[in-house]
């Protein structure tokens, strides 16, 4: 079957032009070569046609069983991005082909660059497909939610593999460096033969474009510095971010926080992430506007969100940048016992902003998230995070994406829903403790005497009132008086 299996996938890799007629035997022995075949039949009957990730499956199975690899994580992730490698072109071509795109249009641009991400299964479609989404509506509008199911488990020879790994080995020095594009991947750090970025100058600087391997929404996409340095949000952050919707107005682009709790998962290296996708918080209206008394030419608003956003408008990029730079700094120093907010703790700062920009037909337009990670004793983990009465959906930090309206909630809650699901029809009583004053709660609103379709129904309405709770307990002021007399500081 081996040889059923290469053929279809050098037919499919045909079909979506990701090699030449001219390439086949050229391929056909890279392939060979990667599985110790040393011979290959003059024809080959019943190509088996099938997708390519399900195709490359089919291939690492067939490279166990005949002991090519082991049956370990790493090996055949190695052997995957490797298989794949060998229909993909060097990164000076990929970015010829983007750049003559680009010419035609951006968009034309962006679509050649994430079909080929996906055709070469660096975007991982299988894994992602299990993951569990739907949309809810709230007050806010209607939020998404996905339960992330695609990041796959360990097993347990992958994990004894990590436990005897003990030297220490710095490259690349991490997973969002431009080392990583072609990297073969070893035990512990992931496989990227089949890795291709894009090269996008910022400001004088060299920046680079590249797809989420897990996208979480259409065209997930990840803007990073060739320079391995810790993010930071200030005024060239500001430039940057307007400056890419200028380039790529199709694409909003945002950036996590830069300091813990309040921030994304790797601060140590400056990076954005955008797409093609509009989130809850960009259809959000706004709430009530204001003036900027040095910023005659923007218009600003608070929006109706359950964070505190103020968004900026204009027509040039320079005064959006003054502005949003001249809020930063603002609000970095800025403090309301009133409103538990305080700028410092002896010489550790607690202020800072989630920046999210987007080009809407020539309007460009700033979304300023205003953070403070402080912790008390009564809420340890942070006192503007999720609280501890929201920990059994979502105790992870607030991130850029759960910012914008979509929550990315553990794998756990799959079967967990489930058991919760039995309760409201009345099958079982069988819950995970921390699940069980929401369980009795959901019981005593709704009763058990429900169909599966209305518990199903309930549930995901009841998972989006716990995300809004959790992006609400994220917000730093609570009541409008509180923002208000923000807006007459920054107006001083």
């Amino acid at each position: 079957m081996i040889y059923q299996y290469i053929e279809g996938l050098i037919q499919k890799a045909l079909e979506v032009k990701l090699i030449e007629p001219a390439d086949q035997f050229f391929v056909r022995n890279r392939l060979m070569s990667l599985l110790g075949l040393e011979n290959f039949p003059e024809a080959v009957d019943s190509i088996s046609m099938d997708t390519i990730p399900n195709l490359v499956e089919k291939i690492i199975t067939y490279a166990i069983d005949e002991n090519v690899i082991q049956n370990v994580f790493d090996d055949k992730e190695i052997l995957a991005a490797n298989i794949m490698n060998c229909f993909v072109p060097m990164p000076s071509v990929v970015n010829a082909a983007f750049e003559q795109k680009y010419k035609d249009s951006p968009l034309a641009a962006t679509d050649y660059f994430y079909n080929l991400s996906k055709n070469n299964n660096y975007i991982q479609l299988n894994r992602i497909a299990k993951n569990i989404s739907f949309k809810v509506d709230t007050q806010y509008g209607q939020m998404d939610i996905t339960i992330n199911l695609s990041k796959p488990e360990k097993d347990p020879e992958q994990i004894k593999r990590e436990f005897k790994m003990k030297h220490a080995n710095n490259y690349p020095k991490c997973l969002l460096c431009i080392e990583n594009e072609g990297y073969s991947g070893r035990t512990n750090y992931p496989a990227r033969a089949n890795h291709r970025v894009i090269r996008v100058p910022l400001l004088g600087e060299s920046w680079y474009l590249q797809y989420s391997p897990y996208v979480y929404y259409n065209e997930h996409c990840i803007l990073f510095s060739e320079e391995h340095r810790p993010m930071k949000i200030g005024r060239e952050a500001f430039e940057r971010l307007l400056t890419f919707t200028e380039k790529f107005p199709h694409y909003f682009i945002g950036s996590n926080a830069d300091l813990p709790i309040v921030g994304g998962s790797i601060l140590s290296h400056d990076h954005y992430q955008g797409g093609n996708y509009e989130f809850a918080m960009t259809r959000a209206v706004d709430d009530f506007s204001f003036d900027l008394k040095d910023y005659p030419a923007i218009k600003a608003s608070v929006i109706k969100w359950p964070m505190s956003v103020i968004r900026l408008r204009a027509t040039n990029i320079r005064p959006l940048v003054k502005a949003a730079d001249n809020i930063l700094q603002t609000w970095r120093g800025y403090s309301d016992r009133l409103a538990n907010i305080l700028a410092y703790t002896e010489d550790t700062p607690h202020n800072t902003i989630t920046p999210i920009a987007r080009n809407r037909d020539g309007i460009f337009e700033i979304d300023l998230v205003l953070r403070n990670n402080r912790t008390t004793s009564e809420h340890p983990l942070g006192l503007f995070h999720p609280h501890a009465d929201v920990h059994h959906i979502k105790k992870e930090n607030i991130g850029l994406i759960e910012v914008m309206g979509l929550a990315v909630l553990p794998p756990r809650l799959k079967e967990e829903i489930t058991d919760i699901q039995k309760v409201l029809l009345g099958t079982s009583n069988q819950v995970a403790d921390y699940h069980s004053e929401w369980a009795k709660q959901l019981k005593a609103k709704y009763g058990t005497r429900l169909n599966k379709e209305q518990a199903d129904s309930i549930l995901l309405d009841e998972l989006g009132k716990k995300f809004v709770r959790c992006l609400e307990d994220a917000g730093v002021f609570k009541e409008h008086e509180a923002f208000k007399r923000f807006i007459h500081a920054l107006n001083k």
